[in-house]
């Protein structure tokens, strides 16, 4: 709920004025079961009215010219709901989840019939109609799929499942499409082809998915919303082969990724995914500490990301991660932002674009605006085998907020699911001391020399985007907990 006080406009039928406006953009601000009010419902009620209050600071609410004083209130006892139900009235929009399609050929072709979903949700997840959950958040449910658990768990209303025979250039695709509510599968296809079809079936199974579950949605829409077809299948089977290595964050491993996508790249220049994950892995490599040059990397990544759009300009990773690389290399924060929200009007389900996004708010100091942004990349991949990387963005703008608890909190979940994330680490050890856990601190820091052993607290101050006192009290907090100097 958002409550707001001020004198509005009335007529016959309508009530209207910035007041009421200042109220609707207030209630897209409260989490589930709270209420946000402005500065001026505070005053003139002279308090919180005894609620747990959080004060969110001055906002810049959508269409206004002046920002607002936000205040976050929570009723004695309430329960937040977990992320999966969170998500599931995402803006009122229809919620599907694309499950990973099953291997009907050999367990060595489970990683192609994954891969097989990428598509299909990106054209789902371009549309504004439709809350798509990631692929990642559903890689770890069995193949025995009970429909309403997965729309319990993710917070979805409807479920598409399917299945991927390959033999030799022959393809059959089988899909379900199931409704969460009630359990019944309210359709089933076939798709049969030649594996040169392959992009052609992904765009015919999301406009049969859109057609039936936002039949609202315009053809014309859709057609914009599919990705250029790469020109190349075995450039598309090599890039789907580079997503683990690229998040495992063992070196070994790791470097293997870039490898892949090298060869993606030389099979076929115009496959955007291929420089888009490329460009990924410089960013995280000078983002793990491993770069040996890091304005190389990062003029890398930026030139890679900028070859992505010029393939596909509808590319959202592509535009989130050129965004980030700009905020490493011109600290130009502003137009990073620029480019984030681009990526989003582009794909508002993109998760990455919200995380980035949330990365250089942290970078200006801008904290309750950094933690909206993460948990909102946090909502768009509840349970993605790689949300270590938004856990810890969401850590990060809890630390840039003062809320050093939830930033511990959020820090500890992120190195759960991936305990070799250095930037991660960090946080997690600069949060530690600044709540006095000093001998928690140092065991954490004792790990990440370990990952990285030439690490130096000199050389991170010198390269890190983030200003001012945030930047001088991460230096004297990373040294505190005796990394070096």
């Amino acid at each position: 709920m958002g409550l707001n006080i001020a004198d509005v406009i009335v007529e016959d039928h309508d009530i209207y004025g910035d007041g009421v406006n200042i109220a609707a953009r207030l209630q897209s601000y409260a989490e589930p079961a709270g209420i946000v009010v402005s500065g001026a419902f505070r005053d003139a009620v002279g308090g919180t009215l005894g609620l747990d209050a959080v004060d969110l600071g001055l906002l810049h609410l959508r269409n206004l010219s002046h920002p607002v004083q936000v205040i976050s209130l929570t009723l004695p006892g309430t329960v937040t709901a977990p992320l999966g139900e969170m998500v599931g009235g995402y803006e009122g929009r229809a919620s599907i989840a694309v499950l990973p399609f099953r291997s009907l050929t050999s367990a060595d072709e489970a990683y192609f019939a994954h891969g097989m979903v990428d598509r299909i949700i990106y054209a789902l997840a371009s549309l504004k109609e439709l809350f798509v959950i990631s692929r990642g958040s559903t890689t770890g449910l069995s193949e025995a799929i009970d429909l309403r658990a997965v729309g319990k768990d993710l917070g979805v209303r409807y479920v598409l499942s399917g299945s991927v025979l390959r033999s030799g250039q022959c393809l059959r695709i089988g899909t379900e499409l199931g409704d969460a509510n009630t359990g019944e599968i309210i359709r089933a296809d076939q798709h049969e082809g030649d594996l040169n079809d392959l992009f052609h079936v992904q765009d015919r199974i999301a406009q049969e998915v859109v057609k039936t579950i936002a039949p609202h949605v315009r053809d014309r829409e859709l057609r914009k919303s599919l990705r250029k077809h790469p020109q190349n299948t075995t450039a598309y089977d090599l890039v789907l082969q580079a997503m683990d290595p690229l998040y495992q964050l063992d070196y070994a491993t790791f470097s293997r990724a870039r490898g892949l996508l090298q060869r993606a790249i030389a099979l076929d220049p115009g496959y955007a995914p291929a420089f888009s994950y490329a460009a990924y892995w410089h960013m995280f490599r000078q983002g793990q500490g491993w770069s040996p040059d890091v304005a190389a990397d990062l003029n890398t990544a930026a030139r890679l990301a900028r070859a992505a759009i010029a393939n596909d300009s509808h590319d959202a990773m592509a535009l989130a991660l050129f965004g980030h690389a700009q905020s490493h290399l011109t600290k130009d924060f502003e137009q990073s932002v620029s480019i984030f929200d681009s990526a989003i009007a582009v794909c508002p389900n993109s998760a990455i674009a919200w995380i980035f996004k949330g990365a250089t708010l942290c970078f200006t100091g801008d904290g309750p605006n950094a933690v909206r942004c993460a948990e909102t990349g946090v909502r768009l991949s509840p349970l993605d085998r790689h949300v270590f990387f938004a856990e810890h963005i969401l850590a990060q703008a809890h630390y840039v907020n003062r809320n050093f608890d939830q930033a511990i909190s959020w820090g500890r979940r992120a190195d759960m699911h991936n305990a070799r994330n250095t930037s991660n680490l960090r946080t997690l050890i600069s949060s530690l001391i600044a709540m006095n856990r000093v001998e928690e601190a140092r065991e954490i820091a004792n790990r990440h020399a370990g990952i990285v052993p030439d690490f130096c607290v000199s050389a991170w101050a010198a390269r890190t985007p983030m200003q001012g006192d945030i930047k001088r009290q991460r230096i004297q907090r990373l040294l505190a907990a005796g990394m070096p100097e």
